[in-house]
């Protein structure tokens, strides 16, 4: 059977590496057109025009596209690469891409290499083909991609051949976004223009473009892929609608942060070499909580370069985990009763002259500007908390958000003990001093003393601050990193407004600025301080409590997404030019259409399991069973059959379910994608639990030779 087949197979394979000789840090960069390899091509007068463009956002000429066309066909070309294609990243938060040959044939009939700038410029894939919210009608095909400078073009290398890679947004014919990057794009120049107001209030004269940065942190499972193929729901669902909680799991915490296997670091050192070529900066690699669970996380980039690297590196991820017979499994819960993943996002903001904007230094009481900038992000974060939590909003993240391994879906914030102290002071009329940093005197006298920090972390909070950054721990694995980093730059757009505004009406009225200051944050503080909680956001207190504060507890994706088109949010989007009320609108009900649709196929998925692979092997065991009490019987053995008997109630209950099952899925219906939504929320969800709670326990009692999908024991420990 398939189930032992697997077995044989993942036990009997061996790693075989390419066994790299060359230095990975010579890899880095190689397969990407940057700032370098332009340099080298580019008359002098484009390359800085481009340059320009790229650190300081400013317009580019389009007459110079033909220049860097030109040089970034000859390099791909170089490179090997035949084709090209415009990347893009539409609503279903994957990675699209349509390829063109370089070469056309001319008069003489033979063929020639040719890239225009316009063909750089802009490129035209179906627009009614993509998820779109009703933005485009399907007699309406017209959409555009358009060249993002700030993106380096890449080569995407394949043994027959390789491809030049140009990452794009995507707007339908009338200019609407129909992508995750377009509305990037917008809400990082809307959050730098505030933050550079702000700036000059402080006395810089020296502002350069404000940039938001981002690190996400990746966590994902690896299985191998004889296991994966048969198992029919992770085919289909990219997780496992069935299996009993293995015997040992991550009780003894004995996987966390242990020694890597050979097959998985093999995997990781080409990840790395992989990731590196295309200069995605990966930095940490380690086993995770749970048995088969890893992470990966890079150094902070630009959040626009970050959203494209972070595509690219879970396409890459998976592709490299095949090399190696396993596969890489994205999806926030792919098993039930352990760990799931996320993809935490660490962010801040800054520029070349001002350095870290969120870097509070020794003495953070003193750094006024630090606080005013903190004080934005409280702001931020208590009005539109709603907001945070439907940009991370999924049928499949739901596994997870409110469980132990995640925050929970009440959006708050975590400063930690010194900055905690040090806005108590500022409420209570201003700031005097703050916590310092302690020492660790180990007792040994082989070892110097640690520094430890003014604070501790806290993973329980979804909005940590963590030293000289904020940690958004709710993001999901499989998850593109536009939405939360789209959500983080228009609130703080507004935030940063705000303050600027007040700030500016006292220093009209002759308030110093420093006195101003005070009475903003001041104000801050008494206004939005409800949100920040340094304490533990798992207990069952903190539900109570942040009732109490008026935080919003936004359990599921249906309660969660509705907030897209409250009026609060559709005003600040607006208002910022970050995405209109119509471009909102489209943006829900893409998100309720996939959530509908991804329980719609588990159901379906649950229901042919449960009738073709386990029913059977349940009734072949009760035949078994009532075989063996036939027999003894005959012998004139009559001996009691309590299995036989539960088993029996078993197959009946389970019957009754799939029946249950089954009648909801017939009568999926909805008269708007919402109304789907709660549907599937309402209906499915429970019918496909009460399927599995059975299965589950048959799993336990059916004998192990009968039993047909591979276990969590299995699968989790087996690599």
């Amino acid at each position: 059977m398939s189930r032992r087949q697997a077995i044989e197979a993942v036990t009997s394979y061996e790693v075989s590496a390419p066994g790299f000789t060359e230095p990975l840090a010579d890899t880095f960069g190689r397969n990407v057109f940057g700032l370098s390899e332009m340099k080298k091509r580019l008359p002098r007068h484009v390359f800085k025009a481009v340059a320009a463009t790229i650190d300081t956002g400013c317009p580019l000429d389009p007459t110079l596209a033909d220049y860097v066309a030109v040089a970034m066909k000859d390099w791909a070309i170089e490179k090997g690469a035949t084709h090209y294609a415009h990347v893009f990243y539409p609503l279903t938060g994957l990675t699209a891409e349509k390829h063109d040959s370089f070469l056309e044939p001319d008069s003489s009939g033979t063929s020639m290499a040719e890239f225009a700038g316009k063909t750089l410029l802009q490129g035209e894939p179906d627009a009614s083909s993509f998820p779109n919210g009703g933005l485009r009608g399907t007699f309406e095909a017209r959409g555009y991609t358009g060249w993002d400078v700030t993106s380096p073009a890449y080569i995407l290398e394949n043994p027959n051949g390789n491809t030049l890679c140009i990452p794009t947004i995507f707007i339908s014919w009338t200019g609407e976004a129909l992508d995750m990057k377009t509305p990037l794009l917008r809400s990082q120049q809307a959050m730098s223009k505030q933050a550079m107001r702000l700036l000059k209030l402080f006395g810089h004269d020296d502002v350069d473009t404000v940039v938001s940065y981002a690190g996400a942190e990746q966590e994902y499972f690896l299985i191998d892929e004889h296991f994966f193929y048969a198992r029919p729901d992770l085919m289909t669902s990219n997780r496992t609608l069935f299996g009993a909680p293995p015997s040992k799991g991550q009780e003894f915490d004995d996987h966390y942060f242990g020694a890597i296997p050979d097959r998985v670091l093999s995997f990781m050192i080409e990840l790395d070499r992989e990731l590196f070529k295309q200069g995605i900066p990966a930095k940490t690699r380690h086993n995770e909580v749970a048995p088969g669970q890893f992470e990966i996380a890079p150094v902070f980039e630009r959040s626009v370069l970050a959203h494209d690297h972070q595509q690219l590196m879970m396409t890459t991820m998976k592709n490299v985990a095949e090399r190696y017979g396993m596969k890489c499994l994205l999806h926030e819960k792919p098993f039930s009763g352990v760990n799931g993943s996320g993809k935490h996002v660490n962010f801040s903001l800054g520029n070349a002259n001002q350095g870290n904007l969120l870097n509070p230094g020794d003495t953070p009481h003193e750094n006024m500007q630090f606080l005013t900038f903190c004080g934005a992000i409280i702001r931020a974060v208590h009005r539109y908390g709603g907001l945070l939590r439907a940009a991370v909003a999924s049928a499949s993240n739901d596994h997870r958000l409110g469980a132990n391994e995640a925050p929970p879906a009440i959006i708050s914030i975590f400063l930690g003990e010194q900055l905690m102290d040090v806005f108590e002071q500022i409420a209570k009329g201003g700031a005097t001093g703050s916590k310092a940093a302690g020492v660790i005197e180990l007792g040994v006298d082989t070892l110097p003393p640690l520094k430890a920090d003014p604070g501790d972390r806290n993973r329980t909070s979804p909005f940590a601050f963590t030293g000289n950054r904020f940690e958004y721990r709710a993001p999901g694995s499989n998850q593109s990193i536009s939405d939360p980093m789209v959500a983080i730059n228009t609130i703080l757009a507004d935030s940063l407004d705000h303050i600027s505004s007040e700030l500016e009406k006292l220093l009209d009225a002759g308030v110093d600025l420093n006195d101003a200051v005070q009475k903003v944050l001041q104000q801050i503080v008494i206004d939005h301080g409800a949100v920040i909680f340094n304490g533990n956001g798992y207990s069952d207190e903190w539900q109570h409590e942040a009732a109490a504060r008026g935080l919003k507890n936004l359990r599921t994706t249906v309660d969660a997404v509705v907030e897209y088109t409250s009026p609060e949010v559709v005003e600040i989007f607006e208002k910022y030019g970050v995405l209109s009320k119509r471009e909102l609108e489209a943006r829900e009900d893409v998100i309720f259409e996939y959530y509908a649709l991804t329980l719609l196929v588990e159901a379906k998925e649950t229901s042919e399991i449960a009738k073709t692979l386990i029913m059977p092997a349940a009734i072949r065991y009760q035949g078994e069973l009532a075989g063996t009490a036939a027999s003894l019987k005959m012998a004139g053995i009559d001996a009691p059959t309590p299995l036989l008997e539960d088993l029996t109630a078993l197959i009946g209950k389970f019957q009754e379910a799939i029946a249950t099952l089954d009648a909801g899925i017939a009568e999926m219906h909805g008269e708007s994608t919402y109304e789907e939504s709660k549907y599937a929320r309402d209906v499915l969800i429970p019918a496909m639990s009460a399927v599995r709670e059975v299965a589950d326990t048959l799993e336990g009692i059916v004998a192990d030779d009968l039993w047909p999908l591979p276990t969590y024991n299995e699968m989790l420990t087996i690599l």
